[in-house]
């Protein structure tokens, strides 16, 4: 149950939760957005969503400190 970013076409990035285990050659991760709605993001196996920062590491001056560093976890912070 890791959280992760996936891709929005308003916010640019939404946090979600998986909900459901990923097993290799899913084509959907089951989600809960922030908001509370569940939704069946298609993914290619390749090029799974980038995982979110532990809430600890929220606003954290020095980037080279975060656990991940992608562009949504840089907007973020």
């Amino acid at each position: 149950y890791n959280r992760v970013w996936i891709p929005d076409n308003e916010e640019v990035w939404q946090s979600a939760e998986i909900t459901k285990n990923y097993k290799a050659g899913d084509c959907f991760l089951i989600v809960q957005l922030e908001d509370g709605t569940e939704l069946n993001y298609p993914v290619d196996p390749a090029a799974l969503p980038p995982l979110r920062n532990p809430d600890i590491l929220v606003g954290e001056n020095d980037l080279t400190a975060l656990s991940y560093l992608h562009d949504p976890a840089v907007l973020h912070n």
